[in-house]
């Protein structure tokens, strides 16, 4: 087998589907969020407006967050020197554990170097240390999630996408003793759909069943605290182990879940992707506490928040573009055509100086390729207007479908 030739050949299969990722080469600037340099393969430096950020509330920019960041850099040097087992327990991981589970109202938490490893090793480590554990996950969780799933080995059940009539069909197969764990999100980051949170724990609970809640896209941005979807329906505490990252609305970097302290405790001394990784930076940490500790006392950056989302959807609607019906923050623009999805993408980068990413499969369905728009508070009318504009234009232009339906017929 000549390898490079395979290599040479899938990596042509991705480019002739429209589905070779091609990555912004950006520079974000203090002060200027959400504005960036992109930096061209021509060598030439252009001034864009990113339309597409996980930083959901400018958090990562916030002058609090940085100095605290600055502090602990020259209070504790750069890294944190091992694995938490082996002297990289820094003060500042104690301290943002204790206000994360504070945040979300449980016992304790634990620090993740990501969110998809706190994913990865929270499930892997339930489903395989648990004697007969069955895992139901939701059709569409993410992928650190389905891999958490299938890496533990544990039997598994896929239910319906916010099915809760289809999880308890599925839970009923088993007997009431039997170990049991309901695994899913609550803002769906593709669609923009929220779970239906206490119908789904009903049913859960009702069949003696664990919950594991995926919280990434929803810390920080829903709760009149700001820890999320499960705060805000008053649910949160009949979750039994809460997911999240702190590499969104936080600004940062890293993961962790929130749960009671024999839970954790149990996750800490069994789970390898903690045990042998070597542990979060003191800065990052630092930024995250300092960040936490701002969302808690700032409600007014969520109202602000959802108000740029509603308006966004309403204006790009009324442009007759078709926004994805989504109830959270998350504007996704249907196109269904790959090649499209990208061209639209890169003209309103090289066109407009405006960067929206294009989204294909494998990240979602073939025929369901979108932009997905991320609002946020420092978005402002001048910048929405900049973006509608360049909308309307590639829309035209590209005579792309203006409605859902249209675009799945072709």
């Amino acid at each position: 087998m000549n390898y490079e030739d395979f290599f040479a050949a899938r990596l042509e299969d991705l480019h002739k589907g429209g589905n070779y990722r091609v990555f912004a080469d950006l520079e974000r600037v203090v002060g200027s969020f959400p504005k960036a340099k992109n930096y061209t393969a021509d060598g030439s430096v252009q001034d864009v407006a990113i339309w597409c950020n996980n930083d959901y509330l400018g958090m990562g920019m916030h002058p609090q967050v940085l100095e605290a960041m600055k502090v602990a850099l020259d209070s504790c040097g750069a890294g944190a020197g091992g694995t938490r087992n082996i002297s990289g327990t820094n003060h500042y991981h104690v301290l943002l554990e204790q206000e994360l589970a504070s945040w979300h109202n449980k016992d304790a938490a634990l620090l993740f170097t990501s969110g998809y490893v706190a994913n990865m090793t929270a499930l892997m480590t339930l489903g395989s240390k648990i004697p007969g554990l069955v895992m139901f996950s939701d059709e569409l969780n993410h992928n650190s999630m389905i891999e958490g799933v299938r890496h533990s080995r544990a039997p598994k059940e896929i239910w319906k996408h916010n099915d809760y009539n289809d999880l308890h069909r599925r839970l009923s197969q088993y007997d009431r003793d039997t170990p049991k764990l309901v695994v899913f999100e609550s803002v769906y980051s593709m669609d923009g759909d929220i779970a239906p949170l206490e119908k789904i724990i009903e049913v859960a609970e009702h069949h003696n069943a664990m919950t594991f809640l995926d919280e990434v896209h929803a810390v920080g941005m829903y709760g009149e605290y700001g820890s999320g979807v499960a705060e805000r329906d008053g649910v949160r505490e009949r979750v039994t182990i809460l997911q999240a990252t702190m590499g969104k609305a936080i600004g940062v970097i890293g993961g962790y879940v929130a749960a009671s302290h024999n839970l954790i405790d149990f996750i800490r001394s069994y789970g390898a992707g903690f045990i042998f990784t070597t542990s979060l930076p003191p800065t990052i940490a630092a930024g995250a506490l300092e960040s936490v500790r701002y969302l808690r006392e700032h409600n007014e950056l969520r109202i602000r928040h959802q108000e740029r989302a509603a308006t966004l959807k309403a204006r790009l609607q009324a442009l007759n573009i078709p926004v994805l019906p989504s109830v959270s923050h998350i504007v996704p623009v249907h196109v269904g055509n790959a090649a499209l999805c990208k061209q639209a993408s890169d003209d309103l980068l090289n066109r407009h100086g405006v960067y929206v990413q294009p989204i294909n499969y494998p990240t979602v369905p073939v025929g369901t390729e979108r932009l997905r728009i991320t609002p946020t508070p420092l978005h402002e009318d001048a910048d929405m207007d900049h973006l509608c504009a360049a909308m309307g234009e590639i829309w035209d232009r590209l005579n792309l479908p203006r409605s859902i339906t249209a675009a799945a017929a072709e």
